[in-house]
């Protein structure tokens, strides 16, 4: 039944209602704003677009690659390249002129990078969500996200954890590329690698839907804005590790122990609230974000997929591999491949090659795991 056939008491309830979703997500916003600073409310109003964006144009990552590879479809992937582009455009200057105030998203390559990005592109073809998407589907009340989500954040912690054992393993000096040369290599790389999609496609697929033509800028708008706020690109998974190093640390747990979380910066960080974080805080209003689409569109029951029981074992696995192997490739499709890409790191262009082959895996294992009927 549409808005226009309805009946008006129930076209009034709808109306009542999606104000009072928006005035609740703006009072949540002025409410962090008042409590810890117009800074952190405003990161968390951020937060909020993000996820109102990926779930409400269907913007997403897993999703796209899975079209690309399976029906060399390239629209979602080129969107997420065009997105990236937008980035680097404001991004780049605004490092290079602002390197003090500013980070880019910049890590090292090395064999637990490449193997953990390798992974993470397998597992979240598992789940159907990386590490924004996950997020944004346990906010819409996805099932298999819900169920993924805590064992991601576990895996995250553990990660980190490790991370350097892994690290010591081997790797180079970071490589970032910067300035007008920097920019431009950036831009024609990735339109090499859109040409290469659509060169692929089916002539009848070599197009970007209208709704990602809208939201590829939107997204980068609103990364912009995070790095500007932040002063860090747009990340996820040192948010999720936090929140379960705060349990951990609450249960008496040694985090002095790990060379990741015993560092002074990272146990201030512990001690601190979340609504100071700006991981967390993002990460949090992405979940809201989505929550507020799917409530709107009266889309929060789904049911429960009738998965065999090695599907939600799989789940649970690729979960915590999902936030394991993000850790040690320093990021995911957006900390690494998104954020790392636009700031002009050289392992968001590895991290997206290894991850891009993980997904192959990922796909062939969906099936397998009871979670496709078929391939």
């Amino acid at each position: 039944m549409t808005d226009t056939t309805m009946p008006a008491p129930t076209r009034a309830g709808n109306i009542t209602r999606r104000g009072a979703l928006i005035l609740g997500a703006l009072a949540l916003c002025g409410l962090v704003a008042v409590m810890v600073g117009a800074r952190f409310g405003l990161l968390l109003m951020i937060g909020l677009g993000f996820g109102i964006t990926l779930e409400g144009f269907r913007f997403g990552f897993a999703g796209p690659w899975r079209a690309t590879i399976t029906r060399r479809d390239p629209g979602g992937t080129i969107a997420q390249l065009i997105a990236i582009a937008i980035v680097a455009l404001a991004a780049f200057p605004l490092l290079s002129s602002h390197g003090s105030e500013m980070v880019g998203a910049h890590a090292p390559v090395g064999l637990a990078m490449i193997g953990g990005a390798f992974v993470f592109g397998a597992a979240m073809q598992v789940v159907m969500g990386c590490g924004s998407g996950t997020l944004v589907n346990s906010g819409s009340g996805n099932p298999i996200s819900l169920m993924a989500l805590p064992f991601f954040a576990i895996g995250s912690f553990a990660g980190a954890f490790h991370l350097l054992w892994w690290t010591s393993l081997g790797s180079m000096p970071t490589v970032a590329f910067s300035g007008t040369s920097g920019l431009i290599g950036t831009l024609v790389a990735l339109a090499a690698v859109a040409a290469v999609l659509l060169w692929r496609a089916p002539p009848e697929l070599r197009r970007v839907p209208r709704r990602l033509w809208i939201a590829a800028p939107v997204l980068a708008g609103l990364a912009i804005l995070n790095l500007l706020v932040a002063g860090q690109p747009w990340g996820v998974v040192y948010g999720l590790g936090l929140w379960v190093a705060k349990g951990a640390a609450a249960t008496g747990v040694d985090l002095t122990q790990s060379a990741f979380w015993g560092t002074e910066a990272n146990i201030a960080r512990v001690g601190q609230s979340l609504l100071t974080d700006v991981t967390s805080l993002t990460n949090l209003g992405i979940i809201g974000g989505a929550f507020l689409v799917a409530a709107w569109r009266n889309g929060l029951s789904q049911k429960l997929p009738s998965y065999p029981a090695r599907a939600w074992i799989a789940t649970i696995v690729a979960g915590f591999l999902l936030g394991y192997s993000s850790r040690l490739a320093f990021g995911c499709n957006v900390g690494a491949f998104f954020s790392g890409i636009s700031t002009g790191s050289l392992h968001g262009w590895v991290w997206f090659a290894a991850a891009f082959a993980g997904a192959f895996v990922g796909i062939r294992l969906r099936p397998l795991l009871g979670l496709e009927a078929k391939a």
